[in-house]
């Protein structure tokens, strides 16, 4: 695309964490302007930066606040010449577009699902009855309810410990707070299963949660893939991604730090087929990992948006805010071939959202790691908030803080968690 004759748009973004700054930046690299972006409180990844224009708006992340404020945006950009395009960096921000898709698309592109459906897919009990339709590989799962816990009925754990627990509702989970909160738990015996899931009810969660065999193998054995379906329901961009370290503090656990990128046709047919066939529109975001015992990558979850690791997308070349802009505004997305992304691996780049030493240190000696210090070494690797064009001293000195405190993180809980995230 031709920046120089590149039609007029407005970018919102919602949120303003690691993931808004990479969207900030994907959006800068075609435009050289400053996003706005709209949250209820400035994290880190987005202070001091002249490519994101940051609006807080206290009660923003849940309703009525959010719509109080979307209303007050609406009127604002009713007469908007450009198109304004609204996407959200969160779970929670996706499902409230989502919800209130109908009155919002009034004046904004949403890129998103419907309500319903993004509900079932936003649900792992129902995500996982979905895969089962598609033939998607899974986890063995039992689901475990609140009434479960209140009467001590059919608690009991069908699969060999180590077992998995983690939420079906991740929207309600941002709000539970308790000691030892994690995103999502690998148990080692029934008095330990027993203690966290008393835990979690006992502090307010009401949802129900997942229990499920354990899949065996470290942080190298976990995949990502970021796709964009067009408006016409067309996997245009899928882009695979190889997690070879994952943040080991205990309420980022599955947060991936260093992300390889990799090629699979077969698994990218798969999920494009599973995409068009439930008539998806919009960017998702697969987790999964490989499973040595049948050769098969078994589904995590979905999520409803780009990952907050997403950037390395547009660092391996396939440009994230490109892909909205040429569905919704140059309407030249649609006939274009779609990408599979990381076939050529002479353009390959290594992401990292951890300074290199700790990648060295920490991550599992394997050949993949190899070829990971091979990039590092030819100097193919980048991050998503280290950007030469918005690195003011007060944003490179903060910047370089949040990357020194991973040096901390690893040497406390590492070893307790290693081999042990989702």
């Amino acid at each position: 695309m031709d920046n120089q004759s590149l039609p007029q748009f407005t970018p919102l973004i919602l949120g303003s964490d690691i993931n808004a700054y990479g969207f900030a930046r994907s959006f800068y690299e075609i435009t050289h302007q400053p996003v706005q972006a709209y949250a209820e409180e400035a994290l880190a990844p987005t202070k001091y930066s002249k490519i994101i224009d940051l609006h807080l708006q206290a009660g923003f992340k849940e309703d009525p606040g959010f719509m109080t404020k979307m209303r007050e945006l609406m009127r604002q950009y009713a007469d908007h010449l450009e198109p304004v395009i609204l996407l959200a960096m969160g779970d929670g921000y996706a499902e409230l577009i989502a919800k209130h898709k109908a009155e919002l698309a009034q004046v904004f592109i949403c890129p998103y699902v419907d309500y319903d459906l993004l509900r079932k897919l936003n649900n792992k009990e129902s995500f996982y009855e979905i895969c089962q339709q598609y033939e998607l590989p899974h986890p063995k799962t039992k689901i475990i309810t609140k009434e479960m816990y209140l009467t001590q009925t059919d608690l009991e754990v069908p699969f060999a410990f180590p077992v998995a627990l983690k939420p079906t509702n991740s929207v309600e989970w941002l709000s539970i707070r308790f000691e030892g909160r994690k995103k999502a738990f690998t148990i080692h015996s029934l008095a330990e299963y027993q203690d966290i899931v008393a835990k979690i009810y006992d502090h307010g969660y009401t949802s129900d949660l997942i229990l499920q065999e354990f899949i065996p193998g470290d942080d190298s054995h976990m995949r990502v893939v970021n796709a964009y379906v067009d408006q016409y329901h067309h996997v245009k961009m899928m882009c695979l991604g190889h997690p070879l370290l994952e943040d080991p503090t205990p309420q980022s656990i599955g947060n991936y730090v260093a992300i390889l990128p990799e090629y699979n046709q077969k698994l990218y047919d798969r999920l494009q087929r599973f995409l068009e066939e439930i008539n998806y529109t919009g960017f998702a975001n697969f987790d999964m990992k490989y499973d040595d015992r049948d050769q098969e990558f078994k589904l995590f979850e979905i999520n409803l948006r780009q990952g907050r690791s997403s950037f390395y997308v547009t660092l391996n070349g396939y440009n994230l805010a490109q892909m909205v802009v040429e569905d919704y505004v140059t309407q030249t997305l649609d006939p274009a071939p779609t990408i599979y992304g990381n076939k050529n691996k002479a353009q390959h780049q290594l992401w990292l959202g951890v300074p290199a030493g700790v990648f060295k240190k920490y991550a599992l000696e394997n050949k993949y790691k190899e070829y990971a210090l091979e990039l590092l070494r030819q100097d193919r690797y980048g991050t998503t908030v280290f950007f030469k064009g918005d690195l003011s001293f007060k944003r490179w000195l903060l910047m370089n803080y949040m990357f020194y405190r991973y040096h901390g993180r690893f040497r406390r809980y590492f070893a307790e968690n290693k081999g042990q995230d989702l």
